[in-house]
């Protein structure tokens, strides 16, 4: 883990739970024991509202950090003075570093500007792609203030020990009391606690947290007055406000709830499990189709089984354990350069070929080319799928292709630049769409 202070030169306003932050700090200055370089990360452009903060501390990276008032960036050029010769110029200072960052409203106090900010860099520094930024760890302007005050420096409005007993982010610094919705002091806790059966709505689980709108698109096309619920599992970030694209999807009305489960925070409801999560979805919320993915930042590691792509099969599993209708989209693509994403990606070929205990339905976009379509069910079939499952052909239509303005994206690549990926989503939501003009026929 890789923690610096810095000043806070812009804030932004809190929207959908987070704070978005330009913030400055040195860079590291290098000591006897060798250089300690940040990598290079692009410069962020100056703004009329940054001020010139004065020169924060640097927190470098041993076992015990530090105190906090302590200026370490004062003390290690003070060591380089001493060793400077007399008559020697004094070395520039290195040149400080403007970051993005972001404050999430449930865990750390409001950041203005001029505030002194502990950050975690990590995923920055490691070139990590979701993301992009740093994360406010803590505000140590306000840690000051409610020191010297004898105050709390935070209380995220909560309430007291009535108001929720389920810890999330639990054993960890920073562990978070909820009201979940099942638990007795929540006002659904007797509907949840009769409800046993999703008594088969559809359950759409995905593997990427970017096809939860491409399949929320194709149901609202066809359907408008559908109730699409997002059940966030807790496989890839924890924290929904970490998306943008899942706060655009919910402005402009794809999505009605988002219910957040096992230890994924900050949805319209906290769940202790999947498992109750898709009940709330369909208890509380009255969804009549549930899309169940983790949030972004899938993990990979070149391995078959290595990868957080497994986790759909974890959904289908629920969803079919639940008397829903378990829908598998597919993860295609004909653009990724590498290998094993091609055409169907190995995660879904482990996923749905060994890892899925029940029977899924996959809906396969019709209007694929022909050679496409052929290497699909080849892949498919190779991989023992077609056995175990059942394959639909979906057509894909002109008007499923209105996201309401979010823009969406798959690994950088947009509908021109990857087409199957988003059809394959598409036709999971159609085929769920299709499912509730048969129910409503029954």
């Amino acid at each position: 883990m890789r923690l610096v202070t810095a000043r806070v030169t812009e804030a932004f306003d809190t929207h959908h739970g987070a704070q978005r932050l330009t913030v400055e700090y040195p860079s590291i200055i290098p000591d006897s024991s060798g250089p300690t370089e940040s990598q290079p990360q692009p410069a962020i452009p100056d703004s009329s509202k940054a001020t010139e903060p004065p020169q924060p501390s640097v927190i470098p990276q041993p076992s015990v950090i530090p105190g906090l008032s302590r200026n370490l960036t004062e003390d290690m050029r003070a060591e380089q003075d001493v060793a400077q010769k007399p008559g020697e110029p004094a070395p520039a200072p290195p040149a400080p570093q403007r970051r993005r960052a972001l404050r999430y409203a449930a865990l750390v106090p409001e950041c203005e500007v001029g505030d002194e900010v502990l950050l975690n860099t990590t995923a920055v520094d490691l070139e990590l792609g979701t993301g992009g930024v740093c994360f406010v760890v803590a505000n140590l302007t306000a840690l000051n203030r409610s020191t010297a005050n004898a105050t709390a420096a935070f209380d995220d409005g909560a309430g007291g020990l009535e108001a929720g007993h389920i810890m999330k982010l639990r054993y960890t610094p920073f562990q978070h009391e909820v009201l979940s919705i099942e638990e007795p002091a929540s006002p659904h806790h007797e509907a949840l606690a009769q409800a046993d059966s999703l008594r088969g709505v559809p359950v759409v689980c995905c593997e990427l947290h970017s096809q939860v709108p491409l399949v929320a698109t194709a149901v609202k096309q066809t359907r408008p007055e559908a109730r699409v619920v997002y059940c966030m599992t807790d496989e890839a970030a924890l924290l929904a406000p970490l998306s943008d694209l899942l706060a655009q999807t919910r402005q402009v009305g794809l999505i009605d709830a988002c219910v957040t489960c096992g230890q994924a925070l900050g949805g319209d409801a906290e769940a202790v499990n999947l498992y109750s999560g898709l009940l709330a979805a369909r208890v509380v919320y009255k969804a009549d189709v549930i899309i169940c993915a983790q949030g972004p930042g899938i993990v990979g590691t070149a391995t078959r089984f290595g990868h957080g792509g497994l986790a759909q099969a974890q959904a289908l599993n629920a969803a079919a354990a639940l008397d829903g209708v378990p829908i598998a989209p597919l993860r295609l693509s004909f653009a990724d350069e590498r290998t094993r994403h091609q055409g169907v990606s190995h995660h879904t070929l482990t996923t749905l070929g060994r890892a899925c205990l029940t029977q899924a339905i996959i809906p396969l976009p019709s209007d694929l080319p022909a050679e496409q379509l052929a290497q699909v069910e080849r892949q498919l079939e190779e991989a023992g799928i077609l056995e175990r499952h059942g394959l639909v052909h979906v057509p894909i239509e002109q008007k499923t292709t209105d996201l309401r303005g979010v823009h969406v994206t798959t690994m950088g690549r947009t509908r021109d630049g990857d087409p199957a990926f988003f059809s394959a989503a598409f036709a999971a939501g159609l085929f769920a769409a299709r499912m509730l003009v048969e129910r409503s026929d029954a």
